[in-house]
């Protein structure tokens, strides 16, 4: 049962993917989760964001946030980034990884989602057959609701790193 929430690639970082490689074995198009994959929750883009950025456009990806923040948060975050958005995604409901590809035009076999939460982030992507890379999140210093679901995703991780032995 916990299966559905596993990650199909678990990393420590966004900055730390090779998006190079990514690209190489032919993915297009990357979906991003905001905070706390890319930022600390609620922050502007860094400089490290938007020099990540500036080389996935180099590279030649396609790229869409996809974030459950409200219209302002993302839209302050996109400023300087100036990439494709969907806000309010209701993550991890399937019609907006859809509706992301379809505006990147992109398809399951050629786009890769990357974020920081098992139950909105990976489990959307799963439900959508999306490859995905789960990240650690940013900052631990997190809103009550999130530290709640941050023990039950230590819970499933805890089984799932028992898989990769």
């Amino acid at each position: 049962m916990l299966q559905k929430f596993y990650p199909e690639k678990w990393v420590t970082s966004t900055y730390s993917i090779n998006f190079e490689e990514l690209y190489k074995e032919g993915y297009r198009g990357l979906l991003f989760d905001i905070d706390n994959t890319l930022v600390k929750h609620g922050e502007d883009a860094t400089e490290e964001a938007e020099q990540l950025f500036i080389r996935l456009k180099e590279i030649g990806f396609e790229v869409c946030l996809i974030s459950n923040n409200k219209l302002e948060r993302v839209e302050r975050f996109n400023k300087n980034i100036k990439v494709n958005y969907i806000y309010d995604a209701h993550k991890p409901s399937r019609k907006n990884y859809l509706k992301a590809m379809e505006v990147m035009g992109t398809d399951l076999s050629n786009t890769m989602f990357i974020g920081d939460q098992l139950f909105t982030d990976v489990y959307g992507a799963k439900r959508c057959g999306m490859h995905h890379i789960l990240v650690e999140p940013i900052d631990k210093n997190e809103e009550i609701q999130i530290v709640l679901k941050r023990y039950l995703e230590r819970i499933v991780l805890h089984f799932y790193k028992k898989t990769l032995k």
